[in-house]
């Protein structure tokens, strides 16, 4: 399904990143460049071992620096040379409950830097690389918490970072709808480290207001992002794809 295409993902050696990143090879990609903030040579090799057909790199990059961000993905093009499939994935959660007790505003720059700027310069840079090309699909990662407010934890920051993100989404699919697609995925409670400091008693209560009665796992979201990456979606742009478990249904 992706033979012959080339992909970047940020976040791509942990987590949703990791998951997209192995269907992708799954799927034939023929060169792959991993974006990430923490090193992982583990991850790197052993997609190298698994998928030897397909050409594998990393780059480390902070996304919160506009700067790092744009050299690391002029080197991507500089290597592949054509840039087809971009995955905006990288973030992170917000820990600090209630956002009127903060005693700074370190914690609220930080998640809008990574969740919702480092989307903004990953954005900026690939589609000055789409117009070029005359073609490409941006995929960025937003949220069920860009539709509703989560209960019962309070996390205003990471609402509003990735409402951020659902609607440039939105914005980019009008403005560079001549030349490249540009849609949203967004997932629900998923299993991974990103949720491992939730207590027990909290994730029950998710449980209790989603359908499914579960946490999704990071596998359960790659027909989304394999869809909008393949030719499959060359007509859809400017969409986003819940993959909740039925919660923004209730």
């Amino acid at each position: 399904m992706l033979s012959d295409k080339s992909a970047v993902v940020t976040g791509g050696a942990r987590g949703i990143g990791y998951a997209i990143s192995e269907c992708y090879l799954q799927a034939g990609l023929s060169k792959l460049a991993i974006i990430d903030y923490a090193d992982n040579d583990l991850v790197i090799s052993q997609l190298k071992e698994r998928f030897p057909k397909s050409h594998i790199s990393y780059y480390h990059c902070d996304v919160r620096k506009s700067s790092s961000v744009y050299s690391v993905i002029a080197e991507i093009e500089a290597e592949f040379s054509v840039i087809d499939i971009f995955v905006a994935n990288a973030g992170i959660a917000w820990t600090s409950g209630a956002l009127i007790d903060q005693d700074n505003d370190n914690d609220w720059d930080n998640v809008l830097n990574v969740d919702l700027n480092g989307v903004y310069y990953c954005a900026k840079a690939i589609g000055k690389i789409f117009r070029n090309q005359g073609k490409g699909s941006l995929v960025m990662t937003a949220s069920m918490s860009a539709h509703i407010v989560n209960v019962p934890q309070l996390q205003a920051a990471y609402n509003v970072a990735k409402a951020g993100v659902l609607h440039l989404g939105k914005s980019l699919a009008i403005e560079w709808a001549p030349f490249a697609r540009v849609n949203t995925v967004s997932p629900g409670y998923i299993a991974t480290e990103l949720s491992d400091f939730v207590p027990e008693d909290m994730k029950n209560a998710w449980y209790s207001l989603i359908p499914k009665g579960r946490q999704g796992l990071p596998r359960e979201l790659c027909g989304a992002y394999l869809y909008l990456a393949s030719e499959a979606s060359t007509y859809t742009t400017g969409t986003d794809i819940k993959v909740d478990g039925g919660y923004c249904s209730v």
